[in-house]
């Protein structure tokens, strides 16, 4: 007799659109989602993204994305808040407290992870979270350009 298995679903279905996109709104990455056992492969989702048929999920996938951008600024601040690890106890050869030291293992991770999410959101939402570029002039007033035509002679 033979064994039926589940495997991944490959069927589009409204239920799994709408966990995918959930999950994406609140930071996560597609690619994480899709190791779930009871998710599609990425390449499932970007099947269904690029097909004619699921023009409903393609929005509700592009909101997600959005508002998964907003989640990973405000990952950013929970990171920088938290200094929970900053520090680590200092112990002598019998093991007894001799004072803090700086973990800085943690806060390299942190600043890593703060600078991670900060390039995405700038390349997700340029126009929110990008650099901004102002020209302007050395006393910081606005830039004038003056056009210069040579003519023919």
């Amino acid at each position: 007799m033979a064994e039926n298995k589940q495997g991944r679903p490959s069927r589009y279905s409204d239920a799994i659109a709408a966990k995918i996109c959930e999950r994406l709104a609140e930071g996560e990455s597609l690619r994480s989602i899709c190791l779930d056992e009871d998710m599609p492969a990425k390449r499932t989702v970007f099947d269904w993204l690029a097909s004619e048929e699921h023009e409903g999920f393609r929005t509700k996938y592009a909101y997600a994305r959005d508002a998964q951008t907003d989640a990973l600024v405000d990952e950013m601040i929970d990171i920088a808040d938290d200094g929970s690890n900053d520090w680590m106890e200092k112990k002598n050869a019998d093991g007894e407290n001799i004072g803090w030291q700086e973990n800085g293992e943690a806060l390299r991770r942190s600043d890593l992870r703060i600078k991670t999410r900060q390039w995405i959101a700038e390349k997700l939402k340029p126009k929110k979270y990008g650099a901004k570029v102002a020209l302007t002039d050395p006393d910081g007033g606005p830039l004038k350009v003056e056009v210069v035509r040579f003519s023919e002679t």
